[in-house]
């Protein structure tokens, strides 16, 4: 798939969502909302950022333009992350001025100073749908590790990334997700790609190594030393991108120093080197140069990846930040550099997997997405590449590696009536990631505040359970989760443009209602073989969303309701209240 077409693709799901929603109750979503919705998904798929939420604010205070078009809040409420779109409606690339993407930025950023300054909640109604977000973010910003401003287009940005802003005494990043960027990560499946550190640009000079050429064809190797102030550097510009690789569930932990690494840093930062176990970094490729002292060196590194010892490095950082007084020149960072030689993705990111897993690390990180070899998902994979739907024709296809369909799209799709009859036969409304069967399936299992958590982290705790499990589906089970997935798709758009806010929340809590009433009831086989489900099940979802809706604000209090949603104590109050009857048996009954 080219740029050209990709956009055009991106332009149609934009079309397309906003014809569905058409005639839905609730007020209808504006282009630019939907364009921000599924930007903003596709990063927080690739792991870039915490679980999304749209919310179109446009506020004028005084002279002043206030623009917001999403937010991301961490679990721990350490990492905020806003989202303002600049939508062109292109349909083919458009290079952006440089100043459209300023001004769109500094409007979002002009949101966040008076958010935190106080001044918009005093000038806010309390039933405007942003009043939540503005105390929370006003409240908790002194605590805050991170915050980023994201431009969202469609357009081509000449720049990524622009120089940190300094807001309310923290430096707060800015970047642009534009049409082009975005392509490259749904495309090649690996954000890490665009990841390149220039040693010698940045530095000055390559970093000493000791390099040892692969045999096996997998892998090279190379052992450095890495210098404490370097590292800082490289983790004040790329943040937990660097850690994106194998430790997305680590985004909302960066900012939990250890207290080991500290004091070493400030009493015996000439000991470092001794003392600590040191990091290990995957990289796609590496150049070779000539260090110093003439020896070998790394001149640069593309795709560098930390795979263990993200610790560390945020802790190094988060040190020199709150203690300016340590002396970061004496020290040296023990790091194993592995640089990945397969041409074959699954191959690559199994070795990575297999990587972090074994490697010494004085921190236990967790892999939340790196187990697309498991044999549960190996053999979702090959179910949902044998079985077809009740037509004979259609098929689900299950993503066990990211960008896969669109590799099935380009091998198998050798003429235009070929690529037709694929995207006929497999529409990406039925293709389903990894993430995406976390989610449906939690949610169908009573546990809607897991889903609340996000993609990565949900993943995380559904994938530790099948394989602690063993789990392995057969042809019943693929089934049944593939009218799981139906279903959820469903309450989502009958959802989306029923409600202003939250409603990723109200879909997961919906699900979960309706399989703790009725899910033992509810024949998932029925909703296979039909592909749909009745139209009193979208009575009942339309009518039990609005009380779970009801029961998610009345229960959130002063908390914004996606961070509540998180909570056990949210679903055990969900799950106790009341809910009207249905109002016609649904044809899905047992």
């Amino acid at each position: 798939m080219t740029l050209e077409e990709f956009l055009v693709q991106t332009q149609s799901d934009v079309q397309r969502e906003a014809n569905e929603r058409t005639g839905q109750p609730g007020p209808f979503p504006h282009p630019v909302s939907l364009f921000s919705e599924i930007v903003m998904q596709h990063m927080s798929d690739f792991g870039m950022t915490n679980e999304p939420q749209v919310l179109h604010i446009e506020r004028r205070l005084g002279n002043a333009i206030l623009r917001l078009s999403g937010y991301a809040i961490s679990e721990d409420l350490d990492q905020l992350d806003l989202f303002v779109s600049l939508y062109l409606a292109a349909q083919e690339p458009t290079s952006v001025p440089e100043s459209d993407i300023t001004g769109a930025a500094q409007q979002c950023m002009r949101f966040l100073e008076n958010t935190v300054s106080g001044k918009l909640a005093s000038k806010i109604d309390p039933s405007d749908e942003a009043y939540d977000l503005i105390l929370t973010v006003r409240d908790c910003y002194d605590n805050l590790d991170q915050v980023r401003v994201f431009v969202l287009t469609d357009g081509v940005a000449k720049s990524k990334s622009y120089k940190p802003r300094d807001i309310g005494g923290k430096s707060v990043l800015l970047e642009v997700m534009d049409i082009e960027r975005l392509y490259r990560h749904v495309s090649e499946g690996r954000p890490r790609d665009e990841l390149v550190v220039d040693f010698v640009e940045a530095f000055g000079s390559p970093v000493p190594c000791v390099y040892v050429p692969g045999v096996s064809g997998e892998y090279d190797y190379a052992l450095a030393a890495f210098p404490g102030a370097m590292l800082r550097t490289l983790y004040e510009k790329w943040g937990s991108r660097l850690l994106e690789a194998n430790v997305r569930s680590f985004l909302s932990q960066t900012g939990k120093v250890n207290k080991g690494i500290r004091d070493t840093l400030r009493t015996s930062p000439d000991r470092f080197l001794a003392y600590n176990n040191g990091i290990v970094v995957v990289a796609d490729e590496l150049s070779i140069g000539t260090s110093p002292d003439g020896g070998t060196g790394i001149s640069w590194l593309k795709g560098m990846q930390i795979v263990n010892g993200g610790q560390t490095t945020a802790s190094i950082y988060f040190t020199k930040r709150k203690f300016p007084e340590v002396d970061l020149s004496q020290v040296r960072v023990p790091a194993k550099i592995i640089v990945l030689r397969s041409s074959d993705e699954a191959s690559d990111e199994a070795l990575i997997s297999d990587i972090s897993r074994f490697a010494n690390s004085q921190n236990q990180v967790r892999v939340s997405d790196l187990s697309a070899n498991k044999p549960f998902h190996v053999e979702m994979e090959r179910l949902s590449s044998t079985t077809y739907c009740p037509d004979g024709v259609g098929r689900w296809f299950y993503e066990r590696a990211t960008g896969s369909y669109n590799v099935m799209l380009a091998r198998e799709g050798k003429t235009p009536a070929r690529l037709r009859d694929l995207k006929l036969a497999m529409p990406t409304s039925r293709k389903v990631t990894k993430t995406d069967l976390a989610k449906y399936a939690h949610a169908w299992r009573q546990k809607p505040h897991l889903v609340a958590l996000g993609s990565q982290k949900n993943f995380q705790i559904f994938n530790d359970e099948a394989i602690a499990e063993g789990a392995v589906p057969d042809l019943a089970e693929f089934k049944n989760l593939m009218a799981q997935a139906l279903l959820y798709r469903r309450a989502e758009k009958l959802i989306r443009p029923a409600f202003q806010g939250f409603q990723a929340n109200i879909t997961a809590y919906t699900i979960g209602v309706i399989a703790n009433r009725l899910g033992d009831r509810i024949a998932l086989s029925q909703i296979w073989q039909q592909q749909a489900i009745s139209d009193a099940f979208v009575s009942l979802i339309n009518q039990w969303s609005r009380e779970v809706n009801d029961a998610l604000r009345s229960s959130a209090g002063q908390r914004i309701v996606s961070e509540w949603a998180k909570k056990d104590e949210c679903w055990e109050y969900v799950r106790s209240r009341e809910y009207s009857k249905p109002a016609f048996p649904l044809l899905e009954m047992q």
